[in-house]
């Protein structure tokens, strides 16, 4: 069921003491209905204020939509709502008396896929809509994919525009089955849940709808309120990265106060429990786990805390901290799945700078092994180097020793940005392998 919103435009949270997040990222090919279904979903789980609502119908009557046009919520941008696509990633929240979330609607074009890298990057689930009436286009694939790629461990696909099939079943079972006969190598999703739906008239969106009497599944909302991602964290490994070291210097309280700040990125620690700083190899013991609102017996993903240790070692930013007996990788050479995002080409010898959790190397392309094809999954050659939007598997040699681990062992301390040192900009997203 979902919330009434207050006048703050966050839905009521009365008799709620904990809500889970869930973030989840919108794909799919243009025109298939992402926009439109994340307006539905917040105005259905009336997640919208009065004047909000008031504007998008003013705006849909001025443009002659005919009807309530709900993508004009998330469609920020001007060019965005003249061309009636998505080219920024657009951010929303919403709150239901289950959960909280996050959505990440992503562009649909296909010059716009890095932009659909960076909204999926952090999702516990992706959802990619189909358009009934077209079935898989080349665009669904490669966000399938690179939702693979980035181990989002749920796949929503959503079968939109069901109205304008006359919500024939066999339409849906045809998409999902050419979906699974596609999707079967990749092997990456935990679940991959299929609902029809139409984003315009609201079937199975938040409400059950009677237009699909065959169909029994979930609706989208009430699968994004119960799916399990608790046990898609990892707890085992410990990983904090060092953000900054505080010293306090204007309290003589705390002379001698000596802390690392970060943000935990996988596993459980506690006072007392030995742990490393990678590279250097010193070990010691945690003395205590503060915050800004008092000590912790223990430290879990994603908490942002100040651990103090016992010995007093030579740690700075970018430092590794873990568990002498469950260590990351620490090496000068990595090998990762690359998505290009410059015009200007990914090509062997190439020199970049690496963001690596809170560490930044210089890093130098010492090959580049194949491209992947996002249509077959095919991997070929490239000979010519990666272009803008393309996908490959490089080799990197690095100037400094990088702690870390695969992508899929952990997300955080299993991913890098590519930096071009001239222009100072994001060229390319890293998923370490090995």
């Amino acid at each position: 069921m979902a919330a009434t919103a207050s006048m703050n435009g966050r839905p009521h949270d009365e008799g709620i003491e904990t809500t889970e997040l869930l973030r989840f990222a919108t794909a799919g090919s243009v025109d298939d209905g992402k926009s439109t279904l994340i307006g539905r979903l917040l105005h259905d789980a009336k997640s919208i204020l009065a004047d909000q609502l008031a504007h998008v119908k003013e705006t849909s009557e001025r443009r002659g939509d005919g009807e309530l046009n709900l993508a004009l919520l998330t469609d920020g941008l001007r060019a965005e709502r003249e061309q009636g696509i998505t080219i920024d990633v657009a951010y929303r929240s919403f709150q239901t008396d289950r959960r909280r979330f996050i959505i990440a609607d992503c562009p649909g074009h296909e010059q716009y896929t890095r932009n659909m890298v960076t909204g999926a990057s952090t999702a516990d689930l992706s959802l990619v809509l189909v358009d009934a009436r077209n079935g898989l286009v080349r665009q669904s694939r490669r966000h399938a994919a690179i939702s693979a790629l980035l181990r989002t461990p749920h796949l929503v696909v959503c079968v939109n525009k069901m109205d304008l099939v006359d919500y024939d079943q066999s339409v849906f079972d045809a998409i999902v089955a050419d979906f699974k006969a596609w999707s079967e190598p990749i092997a990456a999703f935990s679940e991959i849940t299929f609902i029809p739906i139409s984003a315009l008239k609201g079937d199975n969106v938040v409400e059950d709808s009677a237009n699909t009497p065959w169909y029994d599944g979930p609706t989208l909302l009430h699968h994004l309120e119960t799916v399990e991602i608790a046990g898609d964290r990892n707890l085992d490994d410990w990983r904090f990265p060092v953000q900054w070291v505080v010293r306090p210097q204007n309290d003589e309280r705390y002379h001698d106060y000596r802390g690392y700040a970060g943000q935990v990125v996988g596993g459980v620690i506690t006072p007392g429990e030995e742990v490393v700083v990678l590279p250097s190899g010193r070990t010691t013991r945690v003395a205590g786990i503060d915050t800004i609102d008092g000590p912790l017996d223990a430290a879990f993903p994603p908490q942002s805390v100040t651990l103090l240790l016992e010995d007093d070692l030579d740690v700075s930013r970018g430092d590794m901290i873990a568990r002498p007996s469950d260590q990351p990788t620490v090496a000068k050479e990595l090998e990762a799945v690359v998505c290009w995002m410059s015009d200007q080409p990914l090509q062997p010898r190439g020199k970049y700078a690496i963001k690596h959790t809170t560490r930044a190397v210089r890093g130098i392309v010492e090959a580049i092994d194949w491209r992947l094809d996002v249509e077959t999954l095919d991997r070929e050659p490239a000979e010519g180097g990666l272009s803008l939007n393309e996908i490959g598997h490089v080799k990197l040699k690095l100037s400094s020793p990088l702690a870390f681990d695969s992508y899929e062992r952990n997300r955080e301390t299993g991913s890098f940005i590519l930096i071009d040192e001239a222009t100072n900009d994001t060229v390319g997203a890293g998923l370490i392998s090995g």
